[in-house]
């Protein structure tokens, strides 16, 4: 699934996050609104870019020239379990 297609069916679903699984249906990660946000207003982003290429860390989360110092994050291979 493409960024684009994930934003689009989490504002559909009007949630904040989508939970990725690979093709066992096995959980292998987790990605927020803020974080596809900001990935697709990156400057390496295009759209080609899918949720599977930001689980394996294949993109680099980074803000446009004007936005700022680019948000922090932890990989989503790295989940806490607090909730």
């Amino acid at each position: 699934m493409t960024v684009e297609v994930a934003l689009s069916l989490m504002a559909a679903a009007r949630t904040r996050h989508l939970v990725i699984c690979d093709a066992d249906g096995r959980r292998t990660g987790r990605v927020t609104l803020a974080r596809l946000t900001a990935v697709r207003n990156g400057s390496g982003y295009t759209d080609q870019v899918r949720l599977r290429d930001l689980v394996a860390g294949r993109v680099a989360l980074t803000a446009p020239a004007d936005a700022g110092p680019a948000p922090r994050h932890r990989p989503l291979g790295i989940l806490s379990r607090s909730r």
